[in-house]
């Protein structure tokens, strides 16, 4: 795989390894050689270093700690531009925008239903993929804390999995309301927060960070197929293979080979991407019928059993959840 696809920050990838390092932990050099060598690195070296920290840390809960460690540095030009905004709300729709500089095994949606505000964190991951869900996520709420000066005041912590460790000790160490086995992995506060202001804001800063993140974000965009294929399934979800692959002027055999450079597929890049839609249109209140055939599912018990491989919940049942954490 060339540099010009590597996709996770090494700033990241370093936060891993001095987590390490403050446990005396043994890490492959090799790992350890990775990071310090390039700028960005391919997702599956990170996927490696994850297993090797989890693994030598023996702690269930290591994901989670790491992430209430995280600093804004970690995140690159990325974590100081979401710190120089005005207001938590609008950290977070740059944080959305940005996150790929940090890595692209996952994405944030925000998601603003009246009174409560949920942050979704939607992994695209093959290895420890709870642990880094929690350290997502701990890190969202340790960064949220820290960049209002201790003001904000979360709702509680939603998590697709469950629990890793005892519930006990997740309640300990982040001393807000859980829930375990939900529809999504999601951070929820009231809405009225996001109006919370951040002691670091300055806007000649920002706008100086923001046109950084830009150029960096638009070498990502040209350098990863992957990111392509999903804006066009996306926008285009009835599409198949051959249509995304003529539209970016591939065969569909070309398609698949620069796709497995990358470290994906089309089939991965398609689920995923009607996964995320499907949560969208399913929170909107849209119905089964409609759903399945905007996403160019055959049936509603096609889709439904679809959605069910991708979240281990039929449609109703998400739906009946999400009402529950709402309530």
């Amino acid at each position: 795989m060339s540099e010009d696809l590597f996709s996770v920050n090494r700033l990241y990838a370093r936060a891993v390894i001095q987590s390490a390092d403050r446990q005396a932990l043994a890490l492959p050099a090799e790992l350890r050689k990775a990071v310090e060598d390039h700028a960005r690195l391919p997702l599956a070296t990170l996927d490696r270093l994850w297993d090797a920290y989890c693994g030598a840390s023996g702690d269930a809960l290591a994901g989670l700690r790491l992430g209430l460690e995280l600093q804004a540095g970690h995140l690159d030009c990325a974590g100081m531009l979401l710190a120089s905004c005005d207001t938590l709300g609008e950290a977070l729709e740059q944080l959305v925008e940005v996150a790929p500089i940090v890595g692209e095994g996952g994405d944030f949606v925000v998601d603003n239903d009246g009174d409560l505000v949920a942050v979704h964190y939607r992994p695209h991951l093959a290895t420890r993929q709870a642990e880094r869900v929690e350290a997502a996520l701990a890190g969202l709420l340790r960064l949220s804390i820290w960049a209002t000066g201790g003001a904000f005041r979360p709702a509680g912590l939603s998590l697709a999995h469950q629990p890793l460790g005892a519930p006990g000790e997740y309640r300990a160490l982040l001393r807000i309301p859980l829930t375990f086995g939900a529809a999504d992995n999601a951070l929820m506060f009231d809405a009225s927060q996001l109006a919370l202001p951040l002691i670091q804001a300055n806007g000649t800063l920002r706008a100086h960070l923001r046109e950084l993140t830009d150029r960096m974000l638009a070498e990502l965009g040209q350098a990863s197929l992957s990111a392509e294929v999903q804006r066009l399934i996306r926008t285009n979800p009835r599409w198949g293979k051959e249509r995304v692959a003529e539209r970016l002027s591939l065969s569909g055999r070309h398609l698949n080979r620069r796709l497995a450079e990358e470290g994906t597929s089309f089939k991965l890049l398609r689920d995923a991407s009607l996964h995320a839609l499907a949560v969208e249109r399913l929170r909107g209140g849209s119905g089964l019928r409609d759903i399945a055939e905007a996403l160019g599912f055959s049936d509603e018990s096609a889709f439904a059993k679809a959605f069910r491989r991708w979240t281990g919940l039929t449609p109703a049942q998400f739906r009946r959840r999400r009402e529950a954490v709402a309530g």
